[in-house]
């Protein structure tokens, strides 16, 4: 089973962590690729649209899995 990979953001103006399979990240930069933009600016857009009450890690899980599903 392979480790959480931490990387860090500033989102809203604020430093921040997410730690995620790699499989998640490997994902999300397809995803970033595909969209024109950085991750970090894909990490943004979803957490500037997410519902505060759910964490950001789960918010980049479900991108992901949506993204495959």
């Amino acid at each position: 089973m392979k480790h959480l990979a931490k990387r860090s953001f500033s989102l809203a103006g604020h430093r921040t962590s997410v730690a995620l399979e790699p499989a998640f990240w490997s994902e999300l930069e397809t995803m970033a690729r595909e969209a024109g933009t950085s991750l970090a600016g894909l990490v943004a857009a979803l957490d500037a649209a997410r519902d505060p009450a759910q964490p950001l890690a789960s918010t980049l899980r479900v991108a992901a899995l949506r993204r495959r599903g």
